[in-house]
């Protein structure tokens, strides 16, 4: 089957075996989405070498625990836990210590022909969301998993710094939950996916000094360095910053701050997916406009450049 990998710091299109599949299901990938993850891979992030790629909608094509799933269209959890660890008995294999993650930690991914997960995470598709939807399955539940560590209400004041797919997919989705969301970015024209979605967008350069100290809660989602000091002039004392970037490199952050003015700093990551596709299903979070385009995995080191490129959002990749 063809796959794009990443190995020995060069990305390539590879025809390698199918994956055997044990006592996990076989799934034939029907879409994929290049995420800044896959980039940031390619750049160095995390020391993985394999395929890459998380988000994926499939079709089963063996799952011997659960028959029922074979033929069904799905989107999976990105973590496989060990299964016997204190986390995974919690229900939790997202942070199970031993835990493999597709196309990240110890797991081929979602960039190929076919992939193999537990049946345990995968997720059946309802008819009504095509399968260019429920690829955003995994950056949508990233989104929404924001209110699992944090307590948002009606009433809260929210900022969301970044335009890119997942900054407007938090904004957009906490945007469902309270009254005051503000999305921040460098590009009129993503800002404005937010906007058809009821957001208030605002660029970067036109922040003023009405803003500072003005948020609850500042979600740093730009991918960048400078966001989380962004974030720090955002948010009120006592008030709560998250953060979703994954980007390689080591940011500095004025640390006495954070202490002077009682600042709580939560990172999340994963989500969970059934109450993405739920969102999916509901027609309340629109993506399709986050589509740039799509390709087929046969082009899929030229599909990297292009998702490289400044202001590029969701590229799909059909085997």
């Amino acid at each position: 089957m063809k796959a794009l990998r990443f190995a020995g710091g060069r990305l390539s299109l590879d025809d390698i075996p199918p994956p055997f599949a044990g006592g996990e299901a076989l799934v034939r990938v029907t879409r994929s989405g290049i995420c800044n993850t896959d980039i940031e891979i390619v750049r160095g992030y995390a020391g993985f070498e394999g395929t890459i790629g998380h988000e994926f909608v499939g079709v089963v094509e063996s799952a011997f625990d659960r028959p029922e799933l074979i033929g069904k269209r799905v989107v999976g959890e990105i973590n496989a836990g060990c299964g016997t660890c204190e986390k995974c008995l919690a229900g939790d294999p997202r942070h199970c210590p031993a835990r493999t993650v597709l196309g990240i930690t110890g797991r081929d991914g979602a960039h190929a022909e076919y992939l193999t997960l537990p049946t345990a995470n995968l997720i059946e598709v309802p008819d009504i969301v095509p399968d260019e939807q429920a690829v955003f399955a995994e950056p949508l539940a990233a989104a929404w998993g924001i209110g699992e560590m944090v307590d948002i209400e009606p009433d809260t004041k929210v900022a969301v710094i970044g335009d890119g797919k997942l900054g407007l997919l938090c904004a957009m989705s906490l945007g469902l939950v309270c009254d005051s969301v503000l999305n921040i970015g460098k590009h009129r024209s993503k800002l404005d996916i937010a906007a058809s979605a009821d957001v208030e967008t605002m660029l970067l350069n036109d922040i003023d000094r009405s803003h500072i100290n003005r948020f609850d809660v500042v979600v740093e989602a730009s991918g960048s360095e400078s966001g989380f000091e962004t974030a720090l002039e955002l948010v009120r004392p006592r008030g709560t910053i998250v953060l979703k970037s994954t980007f390689h490199g080591t940011p500095t952050w004025n640390a006495s701050r954070v202490v002077v003015e009682e600042i709580t700093v939560v990172g999340s990551r994963c989500g969970r997916f059934a109450p993405a596709v739920e969102l999916l299903a509901s027609g309340r979070i629109d993506v399709t406009r986050l589509i740039d385009r799509e390709m087929r995995l046969s082009d899929g080191v030229e599909a990297m450049s292009k998702a490289s490129q400044k202001g590029a959002l969701k590229l799909l990749l059909r085997p």
